[in-house]
């Protein structure tokens, strides 16, 4: 099972509890503070439920469930690529792209790793063969570094490919994908949903560089053609651990910007807010659009929905209409040679078999969308996650504005804000002219254990702020003890704000600049002048662990 004590338990009495419980720590867990998966001795059966019960019901625990393994369900369905610019298909016009030809004359995505989540992916195929494309394969599930299809029997390892082609596929041969410079990071994952395996997926993107983390996953759907379905509207959680691995990829990824991290909403015309995965407020929910302009007939819907991405439609029935496809979907990498959707069919793909051209369902939606996020690291790689989502929500055409039900505010329960349009992202997240006043020190002080560490600098500008950052970096092999305080001006009237509440585990460093989008209380500093002494407080509130405080610096931001 899975157990994690509150932050300021001390982990000596997490691990005597542990042992009073009966149980063995298999692993102490490296991407939050106090937690352990653990065994309970053979033919416990169900009394682990009952075990489980028992800790949950402690003050000092915060999580506490048997790793309970669920059906893992791909975001899939069963000229070339339309997807990406206006074209012509089997002589028909097709104009429905995310306008991805035309942010290529300012970017491909060079710089920037997009790590795919999904089942095996060929690497040997020739559109991941340019220098230095694949970094850091992983296989989470057998835990060795071959992310290749085995065709072990629960997966036909098919799926991984065409996403990884979908989103930076190099466009040499024959499939470019959306970021075709960007590199890959393939990850097989075939375990159950709500895995220990799945969390530490998203540990070793953030781990390795990941910049992107594409997941064309989730519960299973229920069946979009067939509204009686029993799987359709069933909620299924997203587990602690894997909640807290995505936590630690979006706070600790990417030199502390945060990997952005999406999913595809699902495929079973159903509402996305009863996913737990897709829903949650850390992630990217994609839904898919068709070559009309249209929702995909299968495309999940809801609340959670941030934004639209083209993709293969299905034609409805008699309870479900929808019109026939205009394509047979999107055209993408597919397993070289026989393996794969296409078995060497000029009319499944191409006659060597090494590209399909019917991938669709939102998990073709999903890696679109990343593709189209490391275009936009790629233009301004400063930019954290939080940054990369709001930008998404600026960089949306509004297509089917009659169907769409756009409310006051621009955003549709079935597009979100619309349909990416990578021309107007990338142009979007150009960094523009800032007036911008740096005042830092350099510290270099020792944090011992159990004690407070303050610095100050004094900031002398008089002429109001637009907005301002608090630039943090801590030496620590251990996050987890530590809380960081911003101590404004006396002058200003405002309380202390918490930056850092010992969250992070044992996650070594704390390299980080925080603003109103990661601390909102920093907001109440708009339009007020914030001349006077800033101090930064660092108190460890653990044994054994010590550290150095580097640096302390406030930016300020003027209109």
């Amino acid at each position: 099972m899975f157990i994690k004590f509150t932050d300021s338990t001390d982990p000596d009495e997490c691990k005597r509890i542990i042992r009073e419980a009966g149980l063995t720590i298999k692993e102490e867990v490296s991407y939050a503070a106090n937690a352990f998966f653990v065994a309970a001795p053979e033919g416990t059966g169900e009394q682990v439920f009952e075990i489980a019960l028992s800790l949950i019901n402690r003050d000092d625990v915060e999580y506490c469930h048997p790793e309970i393994v669920r059906k893992r369900g791909f975001r899939a369905i069963a000229s070339q690529q339309w997807h990406l610019k206006s074209t012509t298909v089997n002589g028909i016009a097709i104009s429905a792209s995310a306008n991805v030809e035309a942010a290529h004359q300012i970017t491909l995505g060079e710089g920037i790793t997009i790590a795919i989540i999904d089942d095996g992916v060929d690497i040997d195929h020739p559109e991941f063969s340019s220098s230095g494309k694949v970094v850091a394969p992983r296989d989470a599930t057998q835990n060795s570094n071959d992310p290749r299809p085995k065709d072990d029997g629960w997966w036909s390892d098919d799926h991984g490919t065409a996403c990884a082609g979908v989103s930076c596929a190099d466009g040499n041969f024959g499939a470019s994908g959306v970021a075709p410079r960007a590199k890959l990071m393939p990850i097989r994952l075939t375990s159950g949903l709500g895995s220990h395996q799945e969390a530490n997926a998203f540990k070793w993107a953030a781990d390795n560089g990941a910049d992107v983390i594409s997941c064309s996953w989730g519960p299973p759907d229920g069946r979009w053609y067939n509204p009686s379905d029993p799987l359709h509207n069933r909620s299924v959680p997203l587990d602690a651990d894997t909640k807290l691995a995505i936590d630690y990829a979006t706070n600790q990824g990417r030199g502390g910007k945060g990997c952005v991290v999406l999913f595809a909403a699902g495929n079973g015309n159903e509402s996305v807010d009863n996913d737990g995965y897709a829903s949650y407020e850390r992630v990217i929910a994609v839904a898919a659009c068709n070559e009309r302009s249209k929702r995909c007939v299968y495309s999940d819907f809801g609340n959670a929905v941030w934004c639209a991405f083209p993709s293969g439609d299905s034609e409805g029935n008699a309870l479900v209409p929808n019109p026939a496809p205009l394509t047979t979907g999107i055209w993408t990498t597919d397993r070289v040679g026989n393996p794969g959707y296409n078995q060497g069919s000029l009319a499944d793909g191409d006659a060597a078999g090494n590209y399909t051209n019917s991938f669709g369902g939102t998990s073709s939606s999903c890696p679109g969308a990343a593709g189209v996020a490391a275009l936009v690291l790629a233009v301004n790689p400063n930019l954290r996650w939080q940054e990369v989502k709001d930008l998404f929500k600026r960089s949306c055409d509004k297509i089917d504005p009659s169907g769409g039900l756009y409310d006051a505010n621009g955003w549709s329960k079935f597009y979100g804000y619309g349909r990416l349009n990578a021309l107007t992202a990338v142009t979007l997240a150009k960094p523009q002219p800032q007036n911008s006043v740096v005042v830092v020190r350099n510290c270099n002080l020792v944090l011992p254990d159990l004690q407070t560490v303050s610095v100050q600098v004094e900031v002398g500008e008089t002429t109001p702020v637009d907005h301002l950052s608090v630039i943090v970096e801590i030496l620590h092999s251990y996050i987890g003890d530590l809380i960081v305080s911003l101590v404004p001006p006396s002058e200003l009237g405002l309380n202390k704000i918490i930056l850092h509440n010992r969250s992070g585990g044992t996650t070594p460093n704390l390299k980080q600049t925080f603003d109103a989008l990661t601390i909102p209380a920093l907001a109440n500093f708009q339009g007020k002048m914030v001349k006077g002494t800033w101090q930064l407080e660092v108190q460890d509130m653990a044994v054994r662990d010590e550290g150095l405080l580097v640096k302390f610096g406030v930016e300020l931001f003027f209109a």
